[in-house]
């Protein structure tokens, strides 16, 4: 996160999409502290028509359109051409790339400039990944309209790992995935509500004991929701300390729920 301002581009042909969504909250406080520059770029600038073609039929057949290689290769010579001393890193919405995480969040923050080409209809192109050499990032397996969407997840995430952009630093380093767990429980005023009280831990003003009952409380939570989280994790002595009894405790109330059923 050493960049004064990090610049990022989105070509798309639905520009009018990300108004809404960037012009409010964060990240139009981010823009407006110049900790993010947010360019939207019309790829139908970019044809040669005078109809604005951006997509034509699928060689070989088969429904949908593809978005056409030009107008994309032209923009990002455009694109390329601003700033040209510093390198630009281009990202490709596409549901075959790689799934977005927190670790990609931290690092694209760290670039200078970024591109993000929303993908649409069947896709781009094929030749144009190759030759941008840009990376495919997916948000996940399903399917949606287009990259716009994904583009603003991208957009918030990263901009979030920029020093500044959040009130306080410490609100990022404890949301989930951070730190590779998911956040813990979190409760505010009043202290008992429709019968569900805080837990008392958090009431009694050992930052201490809160800190460990909070870090018990996110390896639980990833324990049971996104066990997945633990297979390539290296844990600390702490930590496995920590898991191992959590596990121990979930066991046990498992142990209690069966003997109850059968009582």
């Amino acid at each position: 996160m050493t960049n004064d301002c990090l610049e990022i581009n989105i070509l798309t042909i639905f520009p009018n999409m990300f108004k809404g969504p960037f012009s409010e909250s964060l990240l139009n406080k981010a823009q407006e502290k110049g900790l993010i520059k947010i360019n939207l770029i019309d790829l139908r600038d970019f044809t040669l028509d005078k109809h604005k073609t951006v997509d034509d039929y699928s060689y070989g057949g088969g429904p949908g359109m593809v978005l056409k290689p030009q107008p994309i290769w032209d923009a990002v010579e455009v694109i390329k051409k601003n700033k040209s001393s510093l390198p630009l890193k281009i990202i490709i919405t596409s549901a075959q790339g790689k799934i977005f995480n927190q670790e990609m969040a931290k690092d694209l923050s760290k670039e200078n400039r970024l591109l993000i080409i929303c993908g649409r209809y069947e896709g781009i192109d094929e030749r144009i990944p190759q030759l941008l050499d840009a990376e495919e990032v997916s948000i996940g397996n399903f399917v949606i309209s287009g990259g716009e969407l994904p583009a603003m997840l991208m957009v918030d995430a990263i901009s979030r790992m920029i020093s500044g952009v959040l009130g306080k630093e410490e609100s990022m380093v404890n949301d989930s995935f951070y730190n590779g767990y998911l956040d813990y429980p979190h409760y505010t005023r009043p202290d008992e509500f429709k019968d569900l009280k805080v837990p008392e831990i958090l009431l009694s003003g050992n930052h201490k004991v809160i800190e460990k009952w909070r870090r018990k409380q996110s390896l639980l939570r990833t324990l049971i929701r996104r066990p997945e989280i633990f297979a390539n994790k290296k844990l600390s002595k702490r930590y496995l300390d920590l898991l191992k009894e959590l596990e121990k405790s979930l066991k046990e109330d498992q142990g209690k729920k069966a003997r109850k059923g059968r009582g």
